[in-house]
This record gives structure tokens, sequence and C-alpha cells, in this order.
């Protein structure tokens, strides 16, 4: 297939979705941790159990199971709420069906935890609104022996192998420990390349605002999910993940970067395959492709031909990250306190709206900007303890209260009265204090997080 076929392809699995949007929905995805506060692994099978009361407390029907026909996801039909393990039965993902109102999202997340932290007391445990598992270093490592997080695990594993140039961390688990908050916003052909802008360069002032994930073994890091994907094996094509690292200006030129995004697993027969990351644009002209499969307790290897329909996999893990819905996700936020936990949607919405607004204020910046940084490296600065030397505080404190006074705009446009889920916004932007920095403060005048975990668990 020559380039311009294989854009045809991406135009119409990625772009053509963005046309004629007549309402904006919002989707939310939380992916939280399961903290035995004993500080001993979890208890998984008391997970399980917890898991199966949920589904049938609220009508979730199960969609998939293990290899032991334990289920591990369920869906309730009537808005497209799912209930799943991420990855390991140490954690659990809450995707909140598309709403137009966050109010609508917010109510059902409030009576969904309120229900899992309930039952998960009686043995001590809790859901709680940490980016990273506090208890990462002693649960059960394994991924969920079901196919895909097996192939997903091996994945992982086996990146080392393919890593000539490149720093590789070795935390091949983060899987099964890091949390996220994610939020899915409509967007529309033509403005899609200025959403893309605006919001990678709104990315260090979320790291300052939403950094939560702290590890022993970073201790220079306050958001250390970062470092999974920038450095970790879905990144060995950096086009896969981070930053657009180049200057966007048309549609074509979106197509054209999204031709050198990479494969790096299909499916054949009901089997995922898994293979070293190729390139689409070239991946669709090989004549075959040799990967791994798991089967009997091992896995195997397999060789096959590439088809036109395996761009359905094609999956990258951008900060900002076109989807086949016709909407961009925003992936970079690590998930927050239960309280607040609707301010990373809210700030996202309210910002969509003044998207223009928001471009000009940070093209014209020279708080953060026009010091010999892009955005990507300013990122890697602020999801840091220590920032840039040239950042005066003050100006940098203007600088997160007008953006987060632009998107509480946006909110009251809207209507809806979403602007208070970002009121605590405020309060981390005057102290320029994160989450996760507020768990290092504490850590260092206290033997134990019991407290703090139990604090970022509460809903109000």
């Amino acid at each position: 297939m020559d380039r311009e076929e294989i854009k045809d392809l991406l135009y119409e699995r990625f772009i053509k979705p963005t046309e004629n949007k007549e309402k904006h929905y919002a989707g939310v995805e939380i992916e939280m941790p399961i903290v035995n506060l004993d500080f001993e692994p979890a208890d998984q099978k008391f997970s399980q159990e917890v898991f199966k009361e949920f589904i049938e407390e609220f009508g979730f029907d199960p969609i998939a199971y293990d290899e032991d026909g334990i289920c591990y996801s369920a869906t309730l039909a009537d808005n497209e709420d799912n209930l799943s393990f991420d990855c390991s039965y140490n954690n659990l993902e809450i995707a909140l069906g598309r709403e137009e109102d966050i109010n609508e999202i917010d109510k059902r997340f409030k009576k969904y935890i309120g229900f899992l932290n309930e039952k998960l007391s009686k043995r001590n445990h809790t859901l709680t609104g940490f980016g990273i598992n506090p208890n990462y270093n002693i649960n059960i490592p394994d991924y969920i022996p079901a196919e895909r997080y097996r192939i997903l695990g091996r994945y992982i594993s086996s990146a080392k192998d393919w890593a000539d140039h490149i720093y590789q961390h070795n935390y091949n688990g983060y899987g099964t420990y890091a949390s996220a908050s994610q939020v899915q916003l409509d967007v529309e052909k033509d403005n899609i390349i200025k959403t893309i802008k605006a919001f990678s360069l709104v990315e260090p002032i979320k790291a300052i605002l939403f950094s939560n994930s702290l590890m022993e073994e970073e201790p220079d890091f306050l958001g250390t999910r970062d470092i999974f994907w920038e450095n970790g094996p879905v990144g060995l094509n950096p086009h896969n993940i981070g930053f657009f690292e180049t200057d966007l200006e048309t549609i074509d030129d979106l197509l054209e970067y999204l031709t050198t995004t990479s494969l790096f697993n299909v499916s054949r027969n009901g089997r995922y395959i898994h293979f070293k990351p190729i390139p689409i644009a070239d991946y669709l002209n090989m004549n075959e492709v040799e990967g791994e499969y798991y089967e009997d307790g091992e896995f195997k290897k397999i060789k096959f031909k590439p088809e036109i329909e395996d761009i359905k996999y094609l999956r990258t893990y951008k900060y900002e990250d076109l989807t086949f819905r016709g909407t961009i996700e925003f992936r970079s936020c690590c998930n927050q306190p239960f309280s607040e936990a609707m301010s990373v949607a809210a700030f996202h919405v309210g910002l969509a709206k003044k998207r223009d607004e928001l471009l000009e204020i940070l093209e014209n910046d020279n708080t953060i900007y026009h010091h010999g940084y892009n955005a990507g490296e300013l990122r890697r600065q602020f999801v840091k303890k220590d920032w840039p030397s040239f950042v005066d505080q003050k100006q940098l404190k203007n600088l997160v209260l007008k953006v987060l006074n632009l998107s509480k705009q946006g909110l009251i446009e809207r209507g809806y009265g979403e602007e208070k889920f970002i009121e605590p916004l405020f309060e981390r932007a005057q102290k320029l204090k994160s989450p996760g920095r507020k768990v290092d403060e504490f850590k260092q005048n206290h033997d134990s997080l019991e407290e703090i975990i139990k604090d970022y668990a509460k809903l109000v």
C-alpha cells in the first residue's frame, strides 16, 4: 500500500468520527488502587467477592472472565458504565458512560465508590485516591490470568530485548499498581489541531496541579507515572506516547504523524499476539510478521500476515490521544483524592470551551515558556519535586490561577454548575501543591500513610 492509501485508512478510523458532531459529551475513567490498611498484600479473593456483590447490586452484566472463570469486567447496559479489574486484582477501574453534564457522572461515581468501600472496609481494605498503590511493593504482582493481560505483561517484560539506544525502566509490573484519571471529550474535525496544541501547552500546569504518584525508588518525582510511559515499552516508538513533538498545522500533518505510530499487538482466531512495535506504514506493507501468543501454559511463536483490518489494533498512549470514537482522550493525570475526583474532567471540559483563549495565553506566556524549553521538557520538570531555577514562584502561581479562572469561566458558560468541581484546584494553585506533594510532606512527618490513605478515600 502506498502512503496515501494508508492515510485514507487512518482518516476513516480516527478523523471521520469527528465529523458532524451535534452534541458534546464527556466520559470519565478512574483507576483506583485497592489498599490493605494492615499493610499486607491485598486479599485478591476478597476483592473478587466484593466485585461480584457490586455487579449483583447494580445489575451490571459480566462481559469478561479470566482463565479460572472469575469475572473481571462488567457493564451496565443503560448507560455503558463499566467496572473492571485493571491489569491486576489489586486495581479497580470505573469507566463512567458519557454525559453532557459532569454532575451526572459524579453522582454515579459517589454511589459506586460508597458501596465498594463499605464492603471493602469489612476486612480493612479501601479504594483510595493515589496514583500508585502505596502497597505496590508488597502486593501480589501478577497480571490477571486472561489472555489480554498475559500478553500485555509478556510484552512489557520483552521490551528490553528490543531496546537498543533508549533507557528502559525496570518496573515491569507497573500495570498492576499505577492508576490514572482520564477523560474523553468529543472533538470536531475543525478543532482537532487547535485542541491538541492548546492542551499540549497546558501539560506542565497539569503536572503542577495533578501529580499524585510517588515511589520510593524515584525519590525526585511527584508524578512517577510519566516514567512508565516515557521510558517504558510503549515508548519504544516515542510517537506512541507523550507529546506530538512536531508542529501540527493541518489534518494532513496529523495523518502523516499517525503513519509513524506503531502496532505491537493484533488478534488472530481469538488469540492475542504481541510483537516488536512496527510503524503502521511499514506493517501494512510487510509479507509476514513474527510474534508470540499464549496457549496451554506457555508462550508460543507464530508468523502471520498483516491485514488491513489490523488498523483497529493501532493504539497510542499520547497525553492528548485521538481515538476512534471521535474523541480526544486526556491521559496524563494521576488518580486524585476521591472528594476531588471530578476536578480532572471539569478542568478539561472548561478549557475545551475556552480553547482559543487558552492557546493565546500559553503561546504568549513568558513565565514558563520562552526560556529554552518546550512543553514536553517542562512537563518532565514539573512532575518532579524541584522545579527549574528560572521559574518565579509568584508568576507561576498567577499563571496557574489564570488558566484555572479560564476553565471556571468555560464551565460557567456551559450552565450546569460544574464549576464547583474545580474549586479545590484554586487552593492547590495558591500553594503550588498537588496531592502528591501533600503525600510527600505527610511522609516526612509520619511513620504510617494510613491517615492520608483514608483521607484520599473520602467522598466529601
